[in-house]
């Protein structure tokens, strides 16, 4: 059934990479079902007829590859034509690429840096120009629990992760004042396509197997069972864009929440054991 909204005009406008499949799908439902306009983003736009259907009139479909930098200059410029402003961008487009370091060649790591890095960076800056001239905007980076902590077979995810994070972080202190907010989304394991079709795999080197055969069996052994709801999430992520001040951080699933606080309590008793190592390098 096509939804409808008494205020078009007024209605945010939503731009999201990657809504073929998993969160940013779920997002994409959860943003219609609002009454919000949406530029839904795919490499292939077929993926994307559903939520068209949706509300033919709040929603365009747009070819999207976030590692081709002329692909995104122009879908800004479609959401531009279309609906005149961008509030909520959602750089959600990536994917996991699992193996040890060794194992991983220049190729694939530096094309798994190039779309979970570099294209989420192209999507911000091609929208900043817009977002800053209306002095207001929230920019949504879809993180993971993978951008707080490595896991066995995981150390490229993380590094782009870690990468993405620590760009956030930053880009949020320079854009406070201009009224434009960034939430650093950080889920745990959802019931996405995010463990089976979305996921690419090194060729494994024999030395490395003890360590990260069980790993892949339990990553595996994941897919169709994890505990988050992807509707849940898209709806947190959505209140948290509404909110006067949005969080910086947002941690979705209670694996997620459980793993970062020990994690970071780890980290600071690390600080402690290490003090009086660290301390005394300062000049005298």
């Amino acid at each position: 059934m096509t939804s409808q909204h008494p205020d078009h005009e007024a209605a945010k406008v939503w731009f999201i990479t990657g809504t073929s499949t998993g969160l940013g799908r779920a997002l994409a439902h959860e943003v219609i079902a609002d009454g919000a306009r949406l530029i839904a983003t795919a490499r292939d736009t077929a993926t994307l007829d559903g939520l068209v259907a949706l509300a033919p009139d709040r929603v365009r479909a747009v070819a999207l590859d976030v590692t081709d930098p002329t692909a995104v200059r122009d879908a800004v410029d479609t959401a531009l034509k279309e609906f005149g402003r961008i509030d909520v961008l959602v750089n959600n487009a990536g994917y996991a690429l699992r193996g040890a370091i060794e194992e991983l060649s220049d190729t694939e790591l530096r094309r798994q840096f190039d779309t979970n890095v570099f294209g989420a960076l192209d999507v911000t800056r091609a929208a900043l120009p817009t977002m800053r001239a209306q002095r207001s905007g929230c920019i949504v980076q879809m993180s993971s629990v993978g951008g707080v902590l490595a896991t066995l077979g995981g150390s490229a995810y993380a590094g782009t992760k870690f990468a993405l994070e620590g760009l956030s972080e930053g880009l949020a202190a320079e854009l406070k004042h201009l009224g434009i907010h960034v939430v650093i989304v950080e889920p745990g394991p959802f019931r996405t396509d995010f463990t089976g079709r979305s996921v690419r795999w090194a060729d494994p080197i024999e030395d490395y197997r003890p360590a990260l055969d069980p790993a892949k069996k339990q990553f595996l052994a994941m897919h169709d069972h994890q505990p988050g709801d992807p509707a849940r999430a898209a709806r947190a992520i959505i209140t948290a864009t509404q909110m006067e001040t949005p969080p910086l951080r947002l941690p979705l699933g209670a694996n997620a929440i459980d793993r970062i606080r020990e994690h970071l309590q780890a980290r600071l008793q690390e600080v402690d054991t290490v003090e009086a190592l660290g301390r005394p390098t300062d000049f005298a």
